[in-house]
């Protein structure tokens, strides 16, 4: 018997390199948002975002989890690039739903009319990998880098050009507006500082930059990913209230929400329609992780269409109970027809798009 709790112990106390998928809950959009400065609908479709459990795993976990149904395991590799800790999973998770949400506003008021003029506002870390010059100076996920010496940094490539040609062990002072991410996901920024670096030698098999007026590979390296930084200008102020959730796939329901919300009529035919699927501010719907395991949360709200990605139709479909249709699209433009086809009203904007 000691040796059986002994056993039973160290299986409960070993981690093991995978985590698991679990189905989650589909949770009404329209409670989520506010709109401020445009006319908007009080009477609101039920349109639902989907999500997963993803939890990491000891021995004993994984030992019973393969005794339940609806479990995906993933090995924790998958989910995180080499040489990333697995510390910053949760900052990246975050930084893509503020991502999203950003793109889901913008696809929005452009598929209603509206001109949303953009600006560059500097290069956002996606990613620091560990060791590197970067980690070591304490740069973050989500930290806005907005100077690099003298050089103000309008996007990535300025930031690329800028350090391409260092020598190794080359001196950089950084000026960034740190990210402060709050326990529940909400990014806000500090007022801007500097950080001193030291460039280390780039790996040998780190991609050469694809940035006009840059050819080869870079010479120095500090250990980050990068994603352009940008602002919209809206004709309304939004927010969406995604406490705890992250990750960028509530993408396409957040769009599809507020469109509903912009416009007269109902989206949906007075359909209870959930979605998942990434959003850009063009409109393309990108693949998303988990649909099995979102098709059955899906399942137990009671709705009764699933938009998904359209490479996973067959993923939902082969989960999907009878009487959940599954709906494959690639734009916003087919979602939106699709809903048109199960007798939801033409998008018309309360307030005349400039």
């Amino acid at each position: 018997m000691i040796a059986i709790l002994v056993v039973v112990a160290g299986l409960r106390a070993w981690n093991v390199p995978v985590y698991a998928l679990t189905p989650g809950e589909a949770t009404p959009v329209a409670p989520l948002v506010k709109i401020q400065g445009v006319a908007t609908d009080p009477h609101h479709d039920k349109i639902m975002l989907t999500d997963v459990f993803l939890q990491p795993l000891s021995a004993l976990q994984w030992l019973a989890m393969h005794f339940q149904s609806h479990v995906q395991f993933v090995p924790a590799n998958e989910l995180i690039d080499p040489g990333v800790p697995a510390d910053e999973f949760g900052p990246q998770g975050y930084l893509q739903m503020s991502d999203s949400k950003q793109a889901a506003e913008v696809a929005a008021f452009r598929a209603l009319g509206w001109t949303t003029p953009s600006t560059k506002t500097g290069t956002i870390v996606s990613a620091v990998i560990a060791p590197s010059p970067a980690r070591s100076a304490g740069i973050r996920v989500a930290d806005d880098i907005v100077a690099v010496d003298a050089t103000p940094v309008g996007d990535t490539c300025t930031l690329i050009r800028a350090i391409h040609a260092m020598a190794p062990g080359t001196t950089v002072r950084l000026t960034l507006a740190r990210a402060v991410i709050s326990s529940v996901g909400v990014i806000s920024y500090k007022k801007p500082s500097v950080v001193t670096l030291k460039t280390a030698a780039a790996p040998r098999d780190l991609a050469a930059p694809a940035c006009p007026g840059v050819s080869g590979p870079s010479h120095s390296w500090f250990g980050v990913s990068l994603e352009d930084g940008v602002t919209y200008q809206l004709p309304a102020r939004v927010s969406i209230n995604t406490s705890n959730i992250g990750g960028p796939s509530a993408g396409l329901a957040m769009t599809l929400t507020l469109i509903d919300q912009l416009t007269g009529g109902s989206l949906t035919g007075h359909q209870v329609v959930a979605a998942t699927g990434t959003i850009d501010a063009q409109g393309h719907v990108g693949d998303v992780g988990g649909v099995a395991q979102k098709t059955v949360a899906v399942q137990r709200s009671g709705a009764k269409y699933f938009i998904v990605p359209q490479v996973e139709v067959t993923t939902a479909r082969g989960v999907a109970e009878p009487g959940l249709k599954i709906i494959g699209v690639t734009t916003l433009a087919q979602a939106l027809g699709e809903l048109r086809a199960i007798g939801g009203a033409a998008p018309v904007p309360l307030t005349t798009p400039h």
